[in-house]
C-alpha cells in the first residue's frame, strides 16, 4: 500500500473512532440527563445534562473538522488543513451570525 493511501485509511479510521465514541458520549449525555430529570429534586439539573448532549451532538462536525485541519497541517499538507479551516470558519461563523441575529426576532 502506498504512503498516501495508507495516510488516506489512518485518517479514515481516526475520523469513525471519533465520530463514534462522541455519539456514544452524547447518548449517553442525553440518556442521564433524561433520567436525572425523571426525578423531581434534580429536575433542572438534568434538564441541563440532555441539553449539553444535544449540543455535542451538534459540535460532532466541527470537531471532526478541527480534527482534520490538525491531522492535515501535522502531515505538512497545507491546501487541505487550509480548506478544512476555512470551512470551520464558515460553520462557526454561521451559527455564531445565526444566534446573534436570533436576538432580533420575536
Amino acid at each position: 500500500m502506498s504512503a498516501p493511501a495508507h495516510r488516506l485509511r489512518n485518517l479514515e479510521h481516526a475520523l469513525a473512532v471519533l465520530l463514534s465514541r462522541g455519539t456514544a458520549l452524547a447518548c449517553g449525555t442525553i440518556m442521564a440527563g433524561l433520567l436525572l430529570s425523571s426525578s423531581s429534586t434534580h429536575h433542572a439539573a438534568g434538564e441541563w445534562i440532555a441539553t449539553a448532549g444535544i449540543a455535542l451532538f451538534i459540535l460532532l462536525p466541527m470537531f471532526r473538522l478541527a480534527f482534520m485541519a490538525a491531522v492535515f497541517t501535522r502531515q505538512r499538507d497545507y491546501r487541505w488543513g487550509t480548506l478544512c479551516a476555512f470551512v470551520l470558519l464558515l460553520v462557526v461563523g454561521g451559527g455564531a451570525l445565526g444566534v446573534y441575529l436570533s436576538r432580533f426576532t420575536a
